[in-house]
């Protein structure tokens, strides 16, 4: 940087702070947008995270794998696509680094009767111990969990529960059809009623030990095998690597966002409407910094024919005006992320409670989540809106007429 732009850099910066009642309030403007963008974006952020781990630790896992052509035809005839000896995979599996944990899963669907009327239901057979851990984001809103040491245990999803009105403690039979045409039934006990994200999962789920359910249906194999990671983030490189392991066994991996419909609507739901709020507040910060440098501008009017009277080019009164506003954007930038992610933190300590998302049972606390990538964004964002809006009058009052500019408020 040559020695002139130094010292016009260091004339912009002291025009900044002469004109210190203008320049708080545009401070103030670009300071508060840019908070409101990271109070914003954290906050969505952490919707969209929140809403991810309820759909990993309550039905999906992070990957499912299941033979190729299950998801399509397991309603028509689920008992052609059941993985053979699944153990022997889960320990190949178990080897993959990033690989937490895998489960076993054998589905059905039948019927649930309490001894006065049925329901029909989509259940699962699960391994009890492993499953309560992956479900930290099942709620019971009666009894507790399935454990190994329940032989004749089964949980239900609260709608389950309400049609029928069972609780814990009561007894049900689960009764099923076989490939074969003979229909097989087993008595429960219910142990435990949860609560999911999802309401129309809770409306038919049951979940009964894969023990109980391989009697149930006569087989010793898995439909689905659940894959846990160490973290979520690292879903789509370990699902690369095991399908290229896998690959030419013709089985189908699938990650979680794949998974869950509701999750990708919720998704775009949320994000178009914070996406709205996002566009207002760049239009509010815009607008502000934009009147507050005409503001600026038309008092200095003289002062800018002073100095092309004297000589100075058009294109140095115009680097000026720039000069000043991208100082002025810089440190409202740089004063509105100290704000913003104070406040996210002040906040976060606190926690928003919120009503439950669509087509959902929960309620949750929402935090404010700072994603280094947003806050640097949305301080760029209010560098550039305060850079956009002095291009405009910069340019305008660096052609004005030497005489006119002269003449301003005689």
């Amino acid at each position: 940087m040559s020695i002139v732009s130094v010292q016009r850099a260091a004339f912009a910066l002291r025009n900044v702070f002469r004109q210190r009642v203008r320049s708080a309030a545009t401070l103030a403007a670009i300071g508060l947008g840019v908070a409101g963008l990271i109070l914003a974006g954290g906050f969505v952020q952490d919707i969209f995270f929140q809403l991810g781990e309820a759909v990993i630790h309550s039905q999906s896992g992070h990957i499912q794998i299941s033979r190729l052509g299950y998801r399509e035809g397991r309603v028509r005839s689920p008992e052609a696509f059941l993985i053979d000896q699944p153990d022997q995979l889960k320990r190949s599996l178990l080897t993959e680094h990033g690989v937490h944990q895998v489960l076993e899963r054998l589905s059905f669907t039948g019927v649930i009767n309490n001894g006065k009327r049925d329901l029909g239901i989509i259940g699962e057979g699960v391994e009890p111990d492993a499953e309560a851990e992956l479900g930290t984001y099942l709620r019971y809103v009666e009894g507790r969990a399935l454990k190994n040491s329940d032989a004749d245990g089964i949980v239900l999803g609260q709608g389950v529960a309400k049609s029928l009105g069972l609780k814990a403690g009561d007894r049900a039979n689960l009764v099923i059809s076989l490939p074969e045409g003979a229909v097989n039934t087993l008595d429960f006990e219910v142990v435990g009623v949860f609560q999911s994200f999802s309401k129309d999962f809770d409306a038919r789920a049951v979940r009964i030990p894969l023990a109980a359910a391989r009697t149930l249906m006569d087989n010793a194999s898995a439909h689905v095998l659940v894959v846990v990671l160490d973290k979520t983030e690292d879903t789509d490189l370990v699902l690369d690597r095991l399908r290229a392991r896998l690959s030419g066994n013709e089985y189908e991996l699938v990650s979680w966002r794949s998974l869950s419909d509701f999750y990708e609507k919720t998704l775009k739901l949320y994000d178009r409407q914070f996406g709205v709020l996002r566009l207002i507040i760049l239009l509010m910060v815009l607008l502000s910094v934009a009147n507050s440098v005409n503001m600026t501008l038309f008092e200095r009017t003289r002062e800018f024919g002073t100095m092309l009277a004297i000589g100075d080019r058009p294109g140095t009164v115009f680097q000026l005006v720039v000069t000043e506003n991208a100082l002025i954007g810089l440190i409202g930038a740089g004063f509105g992320i100290a704000v913003g992610c104070a406040a996210a933190l002040a906040i976060s300590a606190i926690g928003i409670p919120m009503p439950p998302p669509p087509n959902s049972n929960l309620n949750y606390t929402a935090f404010i989540r700072l994603v280094p990538l947003d806050v640097l964004v949305a301080g760029t964002v209010g560098f550039a809106a305060a850079l956009l809006a002095a291009l405009m009058p910069a340019w305008r009052v660096s052609r004005m007429k030497v005489v006119d500019a002269l003449r301003h408020g005689v």
